[in-house]
């Protein structure tokens, strides 16, 4: 038993190292699809942190200092993984975004112009739209698998961590 195991083993190992050695299953593909998404998640990210940033700016009430600080955390955060979404789009032969317009137009996350928020009101906001940015992360990272495009992929692992993570912080400051 064993011995049909290993050599099972074995076989497989040499049909992958086969596939490996003429470039089975290494191509990229879905380049198109995966550029767009990559576009999108990129106007949800420059969303997302000009919201952070705004509610970074108005913040106010008892825990001023703890929150303002906490979204100048999260809005740096935010704002480094926007070079590099765009530059994978780009290493994979893909436009970006090219204008303010674009990114308006391809945004999945709201606005907000409001200026009577509450601190809590704004932190759990910004905890809603970080579980959909993750949320959003994730389907593009199911593409990002089918297409073989192991590099944006790992980004994407990333990133929706660090999404995970913003949205954690924020829920147990507003007790959810």
């Amino acid at each position: 038993m064993a011995t049909a195991n290993a050599k099972q083993e074995l076989k497989s190992v040499e049909t992958i190292n086969a596939r490996a050695s003429t470039g089975q299953d290494a191509t990229l593909t879905q380049q198109g699809e995966i550029g767009k998404a990559l576009s999108v998640l990129l106007s949800d990210v420059f969303a997302l942190y000009i919201k952070t940033k705004n509610y970074h700016w108005h913040m106010h009430g008892t825990h001023f200092r703890d929150y303002h600080l906490l979204l100048e955390e999260q809005a740096t955060q935010l704002f480094a993984m926007t070079d590099p979404m765009a530059e994978r789009a780009r290493k994979i032969g893909q436009p970006t975004i090219r204008s303010l317009e674009q990114m308006v137009q391809q945004k999945r996350l709201a606005s907000s112009e409001a200026e009577d928020l509450t601190a809590e009101q704004m932190l759990e906001e910004l905890h809603a739209d970080n579980q959909a940015l993750a949320a959003f992360m994730r389907t593009t990272h199911t593409l990002t698998s089918d297409g073989n495009d192991v590099a944006t992929t790992s980004l994407l692992e990333e990133w929706i961590d660090q999404a995970e993570e913003r949205a954690w912080f924020l829920g147990k400051t507003v007790g959810k």
